[in-house]
């Protein structure tokens, strides 16, 4: 699962659970509460700041992160398998 997936995961559980406790209320006036704003500018905030920093997240065509598999030995040399390196 990609970090851009689980980021729009999370501010739609989030969205969910405002929308849960908003309905929940038993006052039964036409006006929102003034939270409610405050809530929702704070969800799509996140949702944008989250979804930039995921897009400009790019370690591994700068050089600064390179991935690969490596064989990987026991203390008597005998190879066990492959283990998945970062430098």
């Amino acid at each position: 699962m990609s970090i851009k997936t689980k980021i729009a995961a999370i501010a739609l559980a989030a969205l969910a659970v405002t929308g849960s406790i908003v309905s929940t209320t038993s006052s039964a006036e036409a006006k929102q509460p003034g939270w409610v704003w405050g809530v929702g500018a704070g969800i799509a905030t996140a949702a944008v700041v989250g979804s930039a920093i995921a897009a400009s997240n790019d370690p591994y065509y700068n050089g600064y992160h390179r991935c690969g598999w490596a064989a990987q030995y026991n203390a008597f040399g005998q190879y066990v398998g492959r283990v998945r390196t970062c430098f």
